[in-house]
């Protein structure tokens, strides 16, 4: 696809630099303790897998880092789960920069990157309370194949998993 980037005011890499890791560990663990009420235990559902991810040294996974200045506006990654399946994680916006097309543009990279990579199969887990970001997925073709209600990162959370076949 490899359509044009939607804002030229942001910068975009995909190499993690030293701090990266920790603040979008960081990110993910303000936003959602504001937007969903999350405790401190999410930010080490976050931490354990980026971490492992960024000792992986395989050409079938990646991230976009969007950069504001020096300082990181969002990210999403593409994660090896088997040879024929990826899961789409760690994607997420600062504030003031969603609306903008810039959540499905890094979406629809993750997607085309999948396909070059020759995955089958792509999954994501996400939560119910997280209604723009589902309506995202299902835009693009996801499925919903799980729907789990648990006591989880300090609240009740209903976790939503979904699968796009590619």
């Amino acid at each position: 696809m490899n359509k044009p980037f939607p804002d030229p005011s942001l910068g975009m890499r995909h190499d993690l630099h030293p701090g990266d890791i920790g603040y979008i560990i960081y990110m993910h663990g303000i936003f959602h303790a504001l937007e969903q009420g999350w405790d401190h235990t999410f930010e080490v559902y976050v931490a354990v897998p980026l971490a492992e991810f960024a000792q992986s040294k395989s050409s079938r996974e990646k991230i976009w880092i969007l950069e504001e200045g020096d300082r990181i506006a969002g990210s999403v990654a593409i994660v090896k789960r088997t040879e024929e399946e990826a899961q789409l994680r760690w994607l997420l916006l600062e504030p003031e920069i969603r609306g903008r097309g810039i959540g499905r543009w890094l979406v629809e990279e993750a997607l085309d990157f999948s396909r070059d990579m020759r995955y089958e199969s792509i999954v994501l887990w996400t939560a119910e309370s997280l209604p723009i970001a589902e309506k995202l997925y299902r835009s693009v073709g996801f499925e919903q194949i799980l729907r789990v209600r648990h006591e989880r990162w300090g609240s009740i959370v209903n976790e939503v998993k979904y699968r796009l076949v590619l």
